[in-house]
């Protein structure tokens, strides 16, 4: 299923922010604009709030009680696909060029300051969703591969492949931004839980796995950086 934008649609933003004030009034801002809203206070929260139901839009504060705003941003974007591609807006008051440089380089698509004016923040959630496109329910694409992420099946031109559950999660992570070079600490970011540790060539090991099932050059190795999807493949 595909879920598609205009400037008119509605939308189901998740505001993560700790001020209860300022989330008041941006959630008033946002349901007098005909969107949903569900706010949560921390990070833990919001991240629970996505599993349950994905959003449309995530409005992404730093200053959080408990885990800090980088890290969920950070945590969103390890998430399994479509969850990790979903568009995310930083509203903060941290000024600082740094602030904003660590945000962004963390995965925010982009940053708003307080305090702001509403129609601007609305322009922003707008734009930010429109350059995002469509967001993908289920299925993941490149060339002539199809990755179904809710059944987790994988077809090739059509045929069916089997992936072993370590297979389906690391070509998930490359298909989520087809031409996009991940590098083999993101990879097994992606193949291991925190504090789990990572198996010596567990990477390389699984990527030659997936050549001999999906095809020999559908995963390119860019030399001293990482692995891309052939998005032509």
């Amino acid at each position: 299923m595909i879920r598609r934008f205009d400037d008119a649609a509605s939308m189901h933003i998740l505001l993560i922010e700790d001020d209860p004030f300022i989330a008041r009034a941006v959630a008033a801002a946002l349901e007098s604009e005909a969107h949903t809203v569900t706010w949560t206070p921390t990070g833990d929260e919001g991240l629970a709030a996505i599993r349950t139901r994905l959003p449309d839009a995530v409005l992404l504060d730093l200053g959080l009680p408990g885990m800090d705003g980088i890290d969920v941003m950070k945590r969103i974007r390890q998430m399994p696909p479509p969850a990790a591609s979903l568009p995310v807006l930083i509203v903060t008051a941290r000024e600082a060029l740094e602030s904003r440089l660590e945000g962004l380089d963390a995965g925010a698509d982009d940053y708003v300051l307080k305090p702001f004016h509403m129609s601007e923040l609305l322009a922003r959630i707008r734009a930010v969703v429109r350059r995002k496109g469509p967001i993908k329910d289920d299925v993941l694409r490149a060339g002539r591969i199809a990755l179904n992420t809710v059944t987790h099946t994988c077809d090739v031109g059509g045929l069916a492949v089997t992936l072993s559950k370590r297979e389906y999660s690391l070509l998930a992570a490359l298909l989520v931004r087809p031409g996009a070079i991940l590098s083999k600490r993101a990879l097994e970011e992606k193949l291991y839980a925190p504090g789990e540790e990572p198996e010596g060539n567990a990477v390389e090991y699984l990527i030659h796995a997936l050549r001999r099932k999906i095809g020999s050059d559908a995963i390119e190795n860019i030399r001293g950086l990482g692995w891309r999807i052939r998005a032509d493949k």
